[in-house]
């Protein structure tokens, strides 16, 4: 009787802390949105906010994923499972993974990057891989662009080694 109330506890509080801690990522977000972090005429408050958003959305996945591996990995424990073999078995499949996943990796990191440094935003012009255009979304993997000739590009970002951003002007 009492592994039904664990069960139902873990539960409760994975759903809280993914709830609290969504909340508390999205708030400091919007903080960062709204503050003065880059002063004078170089700074876009809409270019912020869309980075800001991104950044949150990238925070709020990985606090899911590391809420609800944890908190299966506690009922699978509760339903008598040895998680030794398990969590083995499952470096060994991250090993497998990580090195046929080395583009998805690649891929993610340079669109870190990306929003980090700032290169390009939804609305810029830019030249990236020989494709001259306008950004309209951009993603942790994928950088989609409209060309003149209306043809919609998806780049991957880890594909993307030279950029140029006909929209940042030089003052």
């Amino acid at each position: 009787m009492a592994a039904p109330l664990h069960i139902l506890g873990i539960l409760v509080i994975a759903l809280a802390v993914q709830f609290i801690g969504g909340r508390a990522i999205m708030r400091a977000m919007r903080k960062i949105a709204d503050a003065p972090l880059v002063p004078g005429r170089k700074r876009s408050l809409n270019r912020q906010k869309e980075r800001a958003a991104t950044t949150g959305s990238l925070l709020r996945s990985i606090l899911i994923g590391i809420v609800w591996l944890i908190a299966t990995a506690m009922i699978l424990s509760e339903f008598g499972f040895n998680l030794g073999p398990i969590l083995a078995s499952a470096s060994v499949l991250g090993v497998a993974l990580g090195l046929g996943a080395q583009t998805l990796v690649r891929d993610v990191l340079a669109g870190i990057f990306m929003l980090i440094e700032d290169q390009y935003g939804v609305g810029d012009e830019i030249e990236a891989l020989d494709v001259l255009g306008v950004v309209e979304s951009v993603g942790l993997r994928i950088t989609s662009i409209r060309a003149k000739d209306g043809a919609l590009w998806y780049l991957r970002n880890g594909e993307i080694l030279k950029i140029g951003n006909r929209s940042q002007h030089h003052n």
